[in-house]
């Protein structure tokens, strides 16, 4: 089998490498965004299933979530979001913790 420099060489095949319907998709376009509305299917169980073998019979051993995280990402805009949620879902927790322990320290 011929090298790919030898396969743009041939003068056949020179369009390919011009022709941007040939060119490969840049990695930040591959994923599909999703808001944050979608966000829980990245760690629900519903959406969690466990394959033994793949469409061709041969033994495997992943989940389908790792598929998700291939063909989806959260929108920029949405991840920051969701940062700060979590960083406001912390401080809330720690607040929680913080009364429980005076609460039993009054009584």
């Amino acid at each position: 089998m011929s090298s790919q420099e030898e396969i743009l060489s041939d003068g056949r095949f020179s369009c390919v490498a011009r022709d941007p319907r040939f060119w490969e998709m840049p990695e930040k376009e591959r994923k599909v965004k999703i808001d944050k509305r979608f966000r829980a299917m990245f760690h629900d169980k519903k959406f969690k299933l466990r394959y033994t073998v793949d469409k061709r019979g041969r033994p495997v051993n992943f989940s389908s979530t790792e598929n998700l995280r291939k063909f989806y990402a959260l929108s920029e805009s949405d991840s920051d979001l969701s940062e700060s949620e979590e960083h406001t879902e912390k401080q809330k927790k720690l607040k929680k913790k913080k009364a429980k322990g005076k609460a039993e320290t009054d009584s």
